[in-house]
């Protein structure tokens, strides 16, 4: 074999080597300690309601996997397992009752429930703003958030004397919110962090 020839198979081999490296580290990663299926995320805070959207996964069976809204009786529906509850319960219980009602068919099987859209949590503004109804509490909206999405306001709102009102489980609260002040960088802490169940009132 010649020189040329010997460093051409000799950097072949080390290609080959490297690649063998990755594929074995990929591999690692994707497969938890033990074999199985991949670790999964859960959420056990988050309770589903009417209309949020789940993504369902059942490992190894793309045939029942499927993303799903939550009808507005509060059920899905999944091949083999039939009509579920879904609504007013965590998508960790709701993991448990699939793989329940799958262990007649599956052997051991391995569900995943995420939440990819929440559809059910609302707040409502009300009063002098140009599109006054409930709009979905997705992504953490203050007040100065919700007058925004309603459009803005009609042309006689007192911009002063704006409130939210709050259940909670000592009553009714009500939350002053002044827009005059919002505007001029006064009194920020009035632009809190809105609740499902919140209603402002524009007057």
């Amino acid at each position: 074999m010649t020189t040329n020839a010997c460093i051409r198979w000799a950097e072949r081999t080390a290609v080959l080597l490297v690649c063998v490296v990755l594929a074995g580290a990929l591999c690692a990663q994707d497969t938890p300690a033990g074999g199985g299926s991949p670790a999964k995320p859960h959420n056990d805070n988050f309770v589903i309601g009417n209309d949020d959207v789940l993504a369902i996964n059942v490992w190894k069976e793309p045939d029942i996997s499927r993303s799903i809204p939550v009808r507005s009786d509060g059920k899905i529906s999944l091949p083999l397992v039939g009509e579920v509850q879904a609504a007013g319960l965590t998508p960790l219980k709701l993991e448990k009752d699939i793989a329940n009602k799958l262990k007649n068919y599956i052997s051991e099987p391995e569900v995943t429930v995420m939440v990819q859209q929440v559809n059910s949590q609302k707040f409502n503004i009300l009063g002098q703003v140009v599109r006054p109804g409930s709009y979905g509490i997705a992504n953490s909206p203050t007040v100065l958030d919700a007058i925004a999405l309603a459009g803005g306001f009609r042309d006689f709102a007192k911009k002063k004397n704006i409130y939210v009102l709050r259940q909670s489980a000592s009553g009714e609260s009500r939350l002053p919110f002044n827009y005059k002040d919002i505007s001029q960088g006064k009194n920020m802490a009035q632009n809190i962090k809105l609740q499902p169940g919140d209603t402002i009132i524009v007057p």
